[in-house]
């Protein structure tokens, strides 16, 4: 089955894959039982080996019932069908940097003051594979990282420590759609395309004749938006690019047209994000339908690669003493609330995918249990072994995933019945904490006060098209003390603010007599060039407020 998605029928060599694990996973199913271990592995036993595959911007609701009934993704099935599927786990922070921090260090957001996308790790951190590799696992990684600090373009930083000036700027593209090659062009984004393959090759050249565990990591861009360089200089990440081959997996007439409230209504952080984001003009169902199902096809493309991942452990052997993870850093609206990207709590941008598949996992297993990126970093440690600092905000996740006997899973460190996710970069005017809870979603902002909170019933609302914050008074303010026993968020909102102003004013300082022109020219530029004394003076006033909040 070597170069699944380029050779022969794509469900005839799916099929052949799905007997192929399943005789696998039968012949583990007749091994000895023996004690927890490795997931079932006795202490003499061979370790387990570890592959992740981390994408870019994959809803996670796309995973399950009604989502899953958009878009064709095997692959995403096949670990369904033999491993467990997490119904409720989120992101630490909806936007790149910041939340693959927390998921290399095990922290929140707050505790590694990853603000925004130039804002991360420091380089030499010690994530999790390194701590893996001390404890003899050989140790690979490919593609996307994207976690320590200094990255990004120069209008994605300045954009996050000017949130706070009294302005509209546009710093996106109009988000649209572009239709690319043929209906037998499989490989649209060619640099995930060859990182996937460097890891498939690695499994099949190099994993194969190792004595000891090893841990795989593929990093993938998709199903992120792709450039716009039709924007003009500075362009961001607006275009939804696929192709035939890609758009056939969607069911259009499954796709749903999301609600939008009048402008008027908006929640204010809706609509800064909106108008930074240029939507809110005028876009006809068309547009939306169209947006919505290019992305489901960028799906389906980075589904097709975790599908070579695992057709590369599976050819060797290796699939039946490996544990596959499927997750993301984030979501994507794709035109929910009318916005696109990420950058907020609603469960487009904030839910993501987590499948976790091999031996000894509880197969065809849903969990409705809520769970974020910071679990991954102690569940890694438990798989191999490693002690867990006491320190980590996350929580192993093996007490839920494995094949435990009931004592051994009531003496192990439970996982809360909460998750914290937060968020302080661009597109958003105000620091935002969400709390979630079993059927709850708490969202709040900035010092708690200067901009009003929001409340979903998610069980009743899944859509959350109602903040229900006023009308029940007692949840909101149990939600609100939950929360500020988890975090301080009115100093934390605090601190980000200085910070932004420090930092723009060292930038603004580095440029001299170039700053007008550099400003100007960021990805705001066309909104900036009509009317640049008027954004030059609300950043003037702005560097002479009191920070003192």
């Amino acid at each position: 089955m070597r170069g699944l998605c380029r050779e022969g029928p794509w469900m005839v060599v799916l099929a052949a894959l799905v007997l192929l694990l399943v005789s696998t996973l039968w012949e583990g199913s007749k091994a000895r039982p023996v004690a927890w271990g490795h997931l079932g592995a006795g202490r003499s036993q061979r370790a387990r080996n570890v592959v992740m595959v981390m994408c870019d911007a994959f809803d996670g609701r796309l995973t399950f019932y009604p989502g899953n009934q958009t878009v064709i993704l095997p692959f995403i099935n096949l670990m369904k069908r033999y491993g467990t599927v997490f119904l409720s786990a989120y992101t630490n922070s909806p936007i790149c940097c910041p939340s693959r921090a927390a998921m290399w260090s095990g922290l929140f957001t707050h505790l590694t003051e990853s603000w925004n996308n130039f804002k991360g790790l420091d380089p030499n951190y010690t994530t999790w594979m390194d701590l893996m590799q001390k404890h003899g696992y050989r140790t690979q990684k490919y593609g996307k990282l994207d976690y320590t600090s200094g990255h990004h373009s120069v209008s994605n930083r300045v954009e996050a420590w000017t949130r706070d000036v009294d302005f509209l700027l546009r710093q996106e593209g109009r988000p649209m759609v572009n239709l690319t090659g043929n209906k037998t062009f499989v490989r649209v984004m060619e640099e995930d395309w060859q990182n996937t393959d460097k890891a498939a090759s690695w499994i099949r050249k190099e994993a194969t004749n190792f004595s000891q565990p090893f841990v795989l990591y593929l990093g993938l861009n998709l199903p992120h938006p792709y450039p716009s360089p039709s924007t003009g200089e500075n362009f961001g990440s607006s275009t939804f690019l696929t192709s035939p081959y890609w758009l056939e997996k969607v069911t259009y007439e499954a796709i749903k047209i999301p609600k939008w409230p009048p402008l008027s209504d908006m929640h204010p952080v809706d609509y800064y994000s909106s108008y930074t984001k240029n939507c809110t003009g005028k876009f006809t169902r068309k547009e939306i339908r169209d947006i919505r199902a290019f992305y489901y096809a960028m799906c389906a493309e980075t589904d097709a690669m975790l599908g070579e991942i695992i057709s590369a452990l599976s050819d060797t052997g290796l699939l039946k003493r490996t544990i596959v993870i499927f997750t993301a850093d984030h979501g994507e609206l794709a035109m929910e609330h009318q916005q696109f990207y990420k950058m907020s709590m609603y469960e487009a941008s904030s839910h993501v995918p987590l499948l976790v598949m091999g031996p000894n996992i509880k197969a065809h297993h849903h969990l409705s249990n809520v769970v974020s990126l910071v679990d991954i970093y102690p569940t890694m440690l438990d798989i191999a072994r490693i002690p867990i600092p006491q320190n980590l905000s996350g929580y192993s996740l093996i007490p839920l995933l494995a094949e435990m006997a009931e004592d051994e899973v009531s003496s192990r460190r439970l996982h809360p019945t909460w998750i914290l996710s937060e968020f302080h970069g661009c597109n958003a005017n105000s620091s935002t904490y969400m709390l979630r809870t079993d059927k709850w979603k708490y969202i709040a902002y900035s010092d708690g006060h200067s901009v009003p909170p929001q409340l979903f019933d998610l069980s009743a609302d899944p859509d959350e098209l109602t903040n229900i914050a006023t009308t029940f008074p007692e949840v909101t303010y149990s939600l609100d003390k939950k929360l500020c026993s988890i975090v301080n968020y009115p100093r934390i909102s605090a601190s980000v603010h200085k910070y932004n102003k420090k930092q723009f004013i060292n930038w603004k300082q580095s440029l001299g007599q170039n700053y007008s022109n550099v400003i100007a020219n960021l990805r705001w530029h066309q909104d900036w060039l009509k009317e640049p004394r008027k954004y030059k003076d609300a950043i003037h006033r702005w560097l002479q407020m009191n920070t003192n909040e």
